[in-house]
């Protein structure tokens, strides 16, 4: 017997492909394999939950109602600050006092910053006062930039105070627009405008400048430094950056306003 005659009997023993075939060998699928993501009875695995899902039923409720106590307090919110901001309706004119008292005063919108008034100046107050010392010496202070002691406290804080940043700015604000060109309050909002800052000033100047422990304060003055922000270097606009002061008369400080600065 040739070769030729030996060649199907060897395709055909244990080495061949029929015997791979039989003994599950390489290259074939066998009785044991399985493919990727089955059990081992070909079955496919479930899928892992994720997120919500795999939670448990009363978690997934307590979650549920977390998402829409936000959903609805954020809508609340939105609808509040729209109706501050919008022009006046019906509904903002029916329920004024309560959209006031939740959006004022953390939530309060200053829509100076954008068009058709952007903020071009820094406007600084200062102070200054008339000190009785306890030998009965009379003397004046310096002048002490209140605008930059805020301006210290809130660069770097992450949670400015409300009073920081707005109690003495909205202060001035008030007072001049309750007063004239020759610095004479205008009617009773004008003379309110005028012990408005003097509380702040006299509490200020005892707090911060320690002038309660050097005698009594008898009379203050108040100016406001403002200054023209400069234009940008592309600019071709020119602005003076001299300073500009507004200096109102001296002010006496009455007895209940004196015990306010003690407190």
């Amino acid at each position: 017997m040739d070769a030729y005659d030996e060649e199907p009997e060897a395709r055909s023993g244990p080495d061949g492909p029929a015997g791979a075939r039989r003994a599950g060998g390489p290259g074939t699928p066998g009785e044991d394999t399985a493919p990727q993501g089955t059990g081992g009875d070909g079955a496919a695995e479930p899928t892992p939950r994720t997120g919500l899902a795999a939670l448990s039923p009363r978690y997934r409720l307590v979650a549920g109602g977390a998402l829409a106590v936000v959903a609805a307090v954020a809508a609340v919110h939105l609808g509040m600050v729209f109706l501050s901001l919008a022009p006046a309706n019906t509904v903002s004119k029916r329920h004024a006092k309560a959209v006031e008292g939740w959006v004022y005063p953390e939530f309060e919108q200053n829509w100076k910053l954008f068009a058709p008034n952007p903020l071009q100046q820094n406007v600084a107050v200062q102070v200054r006062a008339q000190v009785r010392s306890e030998g009965g010496d009379l003397r004046t202070t310096g002048w002490t930039d209140l605008s930059a002691e805020d301006g210290a406290a809130i660069d770097g804080n992450l949670l400015p105070s409300h009073t920081q940043q707005n109690e003495l700015r909205r202060a001035w604000d008030f007072l001049g627009t309750t007063h004239g060109t020759d610095n004479r309050p205008v009617g009773v909002r004008g003379a309110l405008s005028e012990q408005y800052v003097r509380r702040i000033v006299v509490l200020r100047l005892r707090r911060d400048e320690g002038l309660d422990r050097a005698g009594t304060i008898e009379r203050v003055q108040v100016r406001s430094r403002t200054v023209n922000v400069p234009p940008p270097e592309w600019s071709r606009e020119k602005v003076s950056t001299n300073p500009a002061y507004r200096v109102l008369p001296w002010w006496t400080v009455t007895g209940d306003e004196t015990e306010a600065g003690a407190r």
